[in-house]
Parts: C-alpha cells; sequence; structure tokens
C-alpha cells in the first residue's frame, strides 16, 4: 500500500473529484492563454513549443474554438 500523502484527500471518491476539478481548471487555463497567445500574434509552432505538444496536437485542439471566438489566425507562409 502506498505511503499517504498530506496532500492526497484520505477518500478515494474526494482524491478522484480533486483530480477532475484540477484537469477542467487546467483545460481552462491552456484555452485563455493559447487565445491570448493568438490574438498576440504567436504562430501555431510557438504555442506548440509553449505546450510541449506538436503544431497539430494545438491546432486540432483549438482552432474552431478560437474561429468561433473570432480569432484571427495566422496562415503558414
Amino acid at each position: 500500500m502506498p505511503a499517504q500523502d498530506a496532500t492526497v484527500p484520505q477518500d478515494p471518491a474526494d482524491a478522484l473529484a480533486a483530480v477532475a476539478a484540477l484537469r477542467r481548471l487546467s483545460d481552462q487555463l491552456e484555452d485563455a492563454a493559447v487565445e491570448q497567445a493568438m490574438r498576440a500574434g504567436w504562430g501555431w509552432p510557438e504555442v506548440a513549443e509553449a505546450l510541449g505538444v506538436t503544431r497539430q496536437a494545438v491546432h486540432k485542439k483549438h482552432a474552431k474554438r478560437l474561429i468561433a471566438a473570432g480569432v484571427t489566425l495566422r496562415r503558414r507562409q
């Protein structure tokens, strides 16, 4: 049995609920940061590098939402 960490709730349901809440918060923070970067003129390669993912992955995850939000996306040269 793993050692108990003071930062992990004792009840597994509470621990899993905390993980789910952190994932939602992380997604919200990523969405806001990507939108901010794209509005500031960043391209997909720069955003991808900052997030540690591929350009294709970040484009697939965020492009539709950004277009719907009225963000002008740079095209590849």
